[in-house]
């Protein structure tokens, strides 16, 4: 995030926003700008990709499903809307820590003792590293104690949408993120690949909520789809996975998509149109 934090200050805070006298290193003005570039950052992530997903790869025939809330879009945006900031705050945390120099995150490739297949390598295992994370966060989260407080607000989206996607509870939303930012104070990793993969996992997000169940056929039981998440909405206690359905196997939490076998919403629908 020190890489964003730098083209700020040098494009835009340090000329037009901040007083001269106050240097880009003082704690107080990097939290302060950390808080306003994540929340900006996020927001614009989560509609720019949410909208594009929305008009042109979400299936608007969902929306008659019998599930589907009324003025459901609109409730899914409000409450991302509202638990975004709330989010940022512990991220800010560990943004922080990063610009900081806390953790292994480098600027170059020649820092990467295995230099581009190291970088290679690293998105990998930074896949693999926050799948197995995120898989047990998201089944913990479903845990009696802590269910209907924290993760049950994300449930209430049977037949979701792309911009049910962030529409967490705060702390729901920042524990099942964690594993992303835990990951460059374990494990080197380069910067600006951090940055892309950051940006990918919020796609990603988004397109798990997408509705659109297609995949590879070879990949279908492997990759963790909107198919598979659509299902987890629905059926509760399967499909906790984020990117892979490995974790889900090991776990024995893994359920076959019902729309792979004919028994999904949109088959839902149309015999209810056959009706």
């Amino acid at each position: 995030m020190d890489l964003v934090l730098e083209a700020a200050d040098r494009h835009l805070l340090t000329p037009y926003v901040y007083p001269a006298g106050w240097p880009e290193a003082e704690p107080c003005r990097q939290l302060l700008s950390l808080f306003v570039i994540t929340n900006l950052g996020a927001l614009a992530l989560y509609l720019l990709f949410g909208t594009l997903s929305y008009y042109f790869i979400f299936d608007h025939e969902l929306k008659k499903h019998p599930q589907f809330l009324e003025n459901q879009v609109s409730r899914e945006i409000a409450y991302a809307l509202r638990s975004l900031p709330w989010i940022s705050v512990p991220t800010v945390a560990l943004f922080f820590a990063e610009v900081r120099g806390y953790s292994k995150l480098y600027d170059n490739i020649e820092d990467s003792p295995y230099g581009w297949s190291g970088v290679f390598l690293s998105m990998l295992s930074f896949l693999f590293f926050t799948d197995m994370g995120i898989y047990w966060i998201h089944r913990g989260l479903h845990h009696k104690l802590f269910y209907k407080r924290f993760h049950k607000p994300h449930h209430l989206w049977k037949i979701a949408t792309p911009f049910a996607s962030h529409a967490f509870h705060p702390v729901d939303g920042f524990m099942q993120s964690l594993p992303y930012h835990v990951y460059p104070f374990l494990f080197p990793l380069h910067k600006v690949t951090y940055l892309g993969l950051y940006i990918f996992v919020n796609v990603w997000t988004i397109s798990i909520h997408d509705g659109d169940y297609r995949v590879p056929r070879l990949l279908r039981h492997v990759i963790n789809g909107s198919a598979h998440h659509t299902d987890h909405h629905l059926y509760f206690d399967y499909n906790y996975g984020q990117y892979f359905t490995l974790w889900d196997k090991i776990g024995g939490s893994y359920k076959s998509p019902t729309s792979f076998e004919g028994k999904g919403p949109h088959d839902y629908l149309r015999k209810l149109r056959e009706k």
